[in-house]
């Protein structure tokens, strides 16, 4: 579904993404780990077309998507939902408004048919008849499953999270976790989150990879992970603080 091949990006002189080489598989889910800071955001912003790479390739459904116009790039983001770190809602919107923006402002259909769609995408959050409330209303478990009701609302063949436990409490955060397996199961969604939230990163993935100083150093499902006997993973995984990772 997704392959990143040998992808370079930098900001200021400052490299971030260093030859990096991924393959994500259709129907799977592949969560990035990492340290703070070490580029996880950055890859999902090049998969969702907000950043494109320095040199490199990135290749959805087989598209090279450094060769998409503007226009055809947008075709291809209605494939592409997204949560963002902090939900990011509209604070002028209402929880309807939020959820079915991607809807009125880049499909044709009705708005019935938008208004059926919110009212799905809600109930599979379990948020059942909050389309009036107001972000400010929502408390930040509430938000993160307003963001995922808007990130399904255009039924997408991929969703990313960014961060998606993060800010809220753990009782919360399993909720979260739950969803998105639930979501990747009901829907056979190909989906990729990031996280240093490892209880998250076992709960939901089919496979584990580790952003390490630009490049992706190890891949493999959970339980290779968790044996793994690379040095910088072991540290990671186990939050030791001996021998500093450097990014």
């Amino acid at each position: 579904m997704i392959e990143i091949i040998n992808l370079w990006k930098s900001f200021n002189g400052h490299q971030v993404l260093k030859n990096l080489n991924l393959t994500i598989n259709k129907g799977e889910t592949m969560v990035i780990i990492g340290c703070s800071g070490c580029g996880k955001s950055v890859l999902l912003k090049h998969i969702v077309g907000l950043l494109r790479p320095d040199l490199g390739q990135v290749f959805i459904d087989n598209q090279d998507t450094a060769r998409l116009g503007e226009k055809e790039f947008n075709r291809l983001r209605l494939k592409i939902g997204m949560l963002f770190q902090g939900a990011a809602l509209f604070d002028s919107l209402s929880v309807g408004e939020n959820v079915g923006f991607i809807l009125r402002e880049h499909t044709d259909l009705d708005g019935l048919t938008i208004a059926k769609r919110v009212r799905e995408s809600l109930e599979l959050m379990g948020l059942k008849g909050i389309e009036q409330l107001m972000p400010s209303e929502l408390s930040g478990g509430m938000k993160k499953r307003v963001g995922l009701a808007r990130a399904i609302c255009a039924r997408p063949d991929i969703i990313l999270y960014d961060e998606p436990t993060t800010g809220i409490d753990p009782v919360r955060a399993d909720a979260i976790n739950t969803l998105i397996r639930r979501l990747h199961d009901k829907l056979e969604v190909t989906s990729i989150a990031v996280t240093h939230d490892m209880v998250s990163a076992y709960k939901i993935a089919d496979r584990i990879s580790m952003l390490y100083q630009g490049r992706i150093v190890e891949s493999g499902t959970p339980k290779q992970i968790k044996s793994s006997a690379n040095a910088v993973v072991k540290q990671f995984i186990s939050g030791a603080a001996q021998g500093p990772i450097t990014d």
